[in-house]
């Protein structure tokens, strides 16, 4: 096969791997599942948000447990990725707008909880290939605008 070809089948496969690395964290998040963020992460992960500053995988977890309470439900909507390829590195920005509800009732038969506040803010993501495939080395959020007043903000590691 053309060697060029080659090289532009797999620019495609790691373009589609690093944008579901993105969305499956937006899914650890918002369905709490952050044990599962373990497969997202190199062990020396760092991280940068509103919510504080960790480093290292576990300590990563912990702050996203600690800033997204369980009866509290979220939904991150992340879009516009940009991934620029480097080898075995890369570089992603993406928009994010994280919109938190109101707790949610234990009773199902009663609509959805309201919207509290949303957040609007970039991401900025360093992504490595290892031997497991994409994980994220350093997560980072610039906030760019926030509407409605929450109660509670998220509490710096």
């Amino acid at each position: 096969m053309n060697p060029t070809v080659v090289a532009d089948l797999q620019q495609l496969a790691d373009h589609t791997e690093i944008t579901n690395l993105v969305h499956r964290l937006g899914v650890c998040l918002d369905d709490r599942r952050f044990d599962d963020m373990r497969s997202l992460l190199v062990e020396e992960a760092t991280v940068r948000t509103p919510g504080g500053t960790a480093e290292g995988r576990e300590a990563l977890i912990a702050q996203a447990s600690r800033n997204h309470q369980p009866d509290e439900p979220t939904q991150h909507l992340i879009t516009n990725l940009l991934v620029e390829l480097d080898g075995d590195r890369a570089e992603v920005r993406a928009n994010l707008v994280v919109n938190f509800a109101a707790p949610a009732s234990r009773d199902e038969s009663l609509p959805a909880p309201p919207i509290r506040y949303s957040l609007g803010e970039i991401y900025h993501f360093d992504v490595v290939r290892t031997s497991e495939g994409w994980r994220f080395s350093r997560i980072e959020t610039s906030p760019v605008w926030i509407s409605g007043s929450p109660d509670r903000r998220p509490q710096p590691s």
